[in-house]
């Protein structure tokens, strides 16, 4: 169903500079990771990429609770405001450590550390701080927007640091990288909303189990968290194996980068899709367009060409971006704004919680059991859960409000 003008999230001041500010911090962090990996073996090995990775997504992880329930106490706003000033200091004394010497490992790690703290605080914020500036009618199409501005930087940013690490130094990556934070710290400064903290509060701990009990009472949210929790270790595989089968057998390099653009120019598709499209039963849409999400691992298993992965990689994109379009303006409308960090910081948890084990454990069991298998395993137990979270009347009876 079609509602609306386009745009109409953007006709509101505060979302309108939220926006100008997330788009260029988004093309900078998908540049940091290209930059930061060829500074790291400048002087390093593969094994300190994997450290200085962790580095940053272990306390990402560890303190992604802790962030929710500080974004239901103070100002969100605020509290991102914080976190991008950390992450532009972070990322400003990285690249310019990187210009003028060989950072020492240890300093790469503790600057990814700072980096990783930031967005623990940051995330479970954003999730709040939309519908604190939109009405409920704009609301998808701000959480389309960030979508779009997030799919279109995956696609800029690595390109454009490849650019910037062979002709100079992946140091200046990093440094725009920082100052695309700095314009989301003035965006941010510049955005104004009201917030009436309650003047009594309980306890932090209390909080946090008031967010664990609300999420095990909303059966929709926690049969979708634990779906996703397995259904992301398993997409693992793609991106540890799917690079072995390129280059075994699509050109190397040049076909793996050709099927991850694919999928960011599907996300962008699915994007300007959710700025018009409102289904009434959103989670059943969403969870049906996951079992588009398997396709391309199929396609490795049997060794399918680039142009053919890469067009189910395109599909993909469209459907994961319809996906996380639904899922982040339902939990939006179902929750109160006094929950939303906390949930959403149990949302993110479990997203992330498996990823590194997944990570970990693909590359051994494909050694013993083959590419192929280990594959078509993983696609097959993905389409599995999607078909069991199908069967759960919370998840497909759940209607969205009319839209006028």
């Amino acid at each position: 169903m079609a509602s609306g003008k386009w745009f109409r999230a953007l006709e509101n001041r505060n979302f309108r500079l939220f926006f100008i500010g997330q788009t260029a911090s988004q093309v900078g962090s998908s540049m940091a990771p290209v930059a930061l990996v060829f500074a790291v073996l400048a002087h390093g090995t593969a094994s300190d990429v994997g450290y200085v990775l962790a580095a940053e997504t272990v306390p990402l992880v560890v303190l992604l609770l802790v962030g929710g329930v500080v974004g239901d106490r103070v100002n969100r706003r605020t509290l991102m405001l914080q976190s991008d000033i950390l992450r532009t200091g972070a990322e400003l004394g990285l690249g310019l450590w990187v210009l003028l010497g060989a950072p020492p490992l240890w300093g790469f790690m503790t600057l990814g550390a700072l980096l990783g703290i930031g967005q623990a605080f940051f995330s479970p914020a954003l999730t709040g701080i939309v519908p604190q500036m939109l009405s409920d009618d704009a609301l998808q199409q701000g959480n389309a927007l960030n979508g779009i501005s997030a799919s279109t930087g995956a696609i800029i940013g690595p390109a454009l640091a490849g650019v910037i690490v062979a002709l100079w130094s992946p140091g200046w990556a990093i440094v725009i990288d920082g100052l695309t934070y700095l314009v989301s710290v003035i965006s941010l400064a510049l955005v104004k909303i009201d917030w009436s903290a309650s003047v009594e509060r309980e306890s932090f701990v209390a909080q946090l189990h008031e967010g664990w009990r609300e999420l095990w009472v909303r059966t929709w949210l926690w049969v979708v968290v634990i779906e996703f929790s397995i259904f992301n270790a398993l997409s693992a595989s793609m991106f540890v194996l799917g690079p072995v089968v390129a280059k075994q057998s699509l050109g190397g390099a040049k076909a793996w980068g050709l099927i991850l653009a694919a999928q960011g120019a599907g996300a962008v598709l699915g994007g300007v899709i959710m700025l018009r499209f409102h289904p009434r039963r959103p989670l059943l849409v969403a969870t049906m367009a996951t079992l588009v999400t398997p396709l391309p691992i199929f396609l490795l298993a049997f060794r399918g060409s680039a142009v053919v992965i890469g067009a189910a990689s395109f599909l993909e994109g469209i459907s994961l971006s319809v996906f996380g379009v639904q899922w982040s303006t339902t939990m939006q409308r179902e929750i109160p704004t006094e929950l939303l960090s906390r949930l959403s910081a149990y949302d993110w948890f479990g997203s992330l919680v498996l990823l590194p084990i997944g990570m970990a454990i693909v590359g051994p069991v494909s050694g013993v059991i083959g590419i192929k298998a280990t594959l078509i395993i993983c696609g097959s137990v993905m389409w599995g859960l999607v078909a069991v979270v199908l069967c759960v009347p919370a998840v497909t009876r759940l209607r969205a409000p009319a839209t006028k």
